[in-house]
């Protein structure tokens, strides 16, 4: 959509029926230099609570050598307006998931584990393995989502999830929807004034 639709979020309450809104946008990966389909200064008028990067193939390219890839996360990972990584398991986008998780830790970009990849794009299965692996050795912060379609897929997507984390013992304190406060404490971390109206009240 135009980015008027986001900034439009804004008139939106913070609260509806008794659930606090993130408010926020998945944008596009759009160069290997790390570029987004929202311009900086979009990113300043909408104050967004929470920004996912991913990569699509349809505003991207259709694959990358692990080497750009790489590249494409380093430099993803120093953006101010990013907060978190979506779906990055993907086989033709394959990166060195060592080096770049290392760098997501130091700027703080959360890692995704994206619930409807294990229906979509089952050949990056092993890749989230390894990622998640990678995540635990550098002690790099990771959120757990459905990515749901549909209303079924909220209750499906997540156990394949949950017994990955379960199988490599994966700590909760590195989970940031684990807990409320966890939640809480990572969006003071990434400086979003949500977490102050919000508070301890996140489900």
């Amino acid at each position: 959509p135009p980015p008027w639709y986001f900034y439009n979020l804004t008139t939106l309450p913070s609260r509806i029926e008794g659930i606090w809104l993130l408010k926020g946008v998945e944008a596009n990966v759009r160069g290997t230099d790390g570029s987004l389909d929202i311009e900086p200064q979009e990113f300043e008028r909408m104050q967004l609570d929470w920004v996912i990067a991913s990569i699509h193939s349809d505003t991207l390219c259709p694959s990358l050598s692990e080497d750009e890839a790489t590249q494409l996360w380093l430099n993803v990972a120093q953006s101010p307006y990013v907060d978190c990584i979506g779906h990055s398991e993907q086989q033709n986008y394959r990166y060195d998931y060592d080096l770049v998780t290392k760098a997501f830790a130091k700027n703080h970009k959360v890692v995704e584990l994206n619930g409807n990849s294990v229906n979509v794009r089952r050949d990056g299965i092993p890749n989230m393995k390894l990622l998640l692996a990678a995540c635990l050795k550098n002690g790099c912060h990771i959120a757990l989502d459905t990515d749901a379609h549909s209303t079924t897929q909220l209750q499906g997507n997540m156990p394949p999830l949950l017994a990955m984390l379960e199988e490599m013992q994966f700590p909760q304190e590195l989970v940031v929807n684990a807990t409320r406060q966890n939640l809480v404490n990572e969006l003071k971390l990434h400086g979003r004034i949500c977490a102050e109206y919000i508070g301890g009240e996140i489900l």
